[in-house]
């Protein structure tokens, strides 16, 4: 059996991948990337991307996530000064939502399953083999854990210029808007969505931060550039 896992989840334009480097370790890693406007992926060894490490007690509690026992969990990391929020929240029944910073990663059903399986299965073998009598003289880790209760993140519901609706607006660092509409078109380099009060609008595909299913007509909800909205006036 092996000592090391390397789970990857891409998407079209953010990439999270599940490390763990030995079962005697107390700790996981999860690392993000996204697609750069050139249509590269950021490199983790030139110091590009987000990487958190995460303990077995915030395993525990994003496993809890996954399995529907609790719908959302929050904390913050703070590491060298820098902080970073951290939340895991489910969209309705088939979607889970990973949001690192300024790095959201969504997840559909097939990956969640696939999730779940590997970070059971990687928290029993940390269980058994990382709580051992050699781990008790070992300091604490690098990086100080801040819960945060969800109710305190900055989120909020409304409906702006042409009646886009924002359904959400996660802490970010007020970089991207969540919003909801269909595809109703789409080219090499943008997606034409329309929104709920039929406006349509051309949003290039750079500036779309999370996963979509290509097909037209179905509606789902998209993480966009705030730049881009206050750029065609939508708020």
């Amino acid at each position: 059996m092996s000592d090391k896992h390397n789970k990857s989840f891409f998407g079209q334009s953010t990439g999270m991948f599940l490390q763990s480097s030995s079962k005697t370790d107390p700790f996981i890693f999860f690392r993000f990337i996204k697609k750069k406007e050139s249509g590269t992926w950021e490199k983790p060894s030139l110091g590009e991307g987000k990487t958190i490490k995460c303990s077995l007690e915030e395993i525990v509690m994003i496993l809890n996530v996954l399995r529907r026992k609790i719908k959302s969990w929050s904390t913050v990391h703070v590491f060298k000064e820098e902080k970073t929020p951290i939340s895991v929240n489910w969209e309705g029944e088939n979607k889970i939502w990973f949001n690192v910073g300024d790095y959201p990663k969504m997840l559909i059903i097939a990956q969640i399953e696939i999730l779940i399986l590997l970070m059971e299965h990687i928290l029993a073998e940390k269980i058994e083999f990382a709580t051992g009598p050699e781990k008790l003289n070992e300091g604490p880790p690098e990086v100080i854990k801040l819960p945060v209760d969800s109710n305190n993140y900055s989120r909020k519901k409304g409906i702006v210029n042409d009646s886009l609706e924002i359904v959400e607006e996660l802490d970010l660092g007020n970089k991207v808007k969540k919003i909801e509409g269909i595809i109703k078109g789409e080219t090499e380099k943008a997606l034409l969505l329309k929104t709920t009060n039929d406006s349509e609008f051309w949003i290039p595909k750079s500036t779309i931060k999370s996963e979509y299913h290509p097909e037209k007509a179905s509606k789902q909800s998209f993480l966009i550039d705030s730049w881009i909205i206050e750029k065609n006036k939508i708020a």
